[in-house]
């Protein structure tokens, strides 16, 4: 099961509050703005600042 879409609609970046969106493999939530990638866990976004991975265009 995947995160549902309508929590997706409403995670925004913990550090610069732009929309999140789900990486490729369905595995993060990746921040367009900041180049942050929140982890997803047992279907569960981890949306802290500290668990976040940064990663390039």
């Amino acid at each position: 099961m995947a995160v549902a879409k309508e929590l997706l609609d409403i995670l925004v970046c913990p550090l610069c509050r732009t929309p999140v969106k789900t990486t490729p493999d369905q595995k993060g939530l990746k921040c367009t703005t900041c180049h942050r990638v929140y982890p997803i866990r047992d279907d569960i976004p981890i949306m802290l600042i500290d668990e976040a991975r940064p990663e390039p265009d």
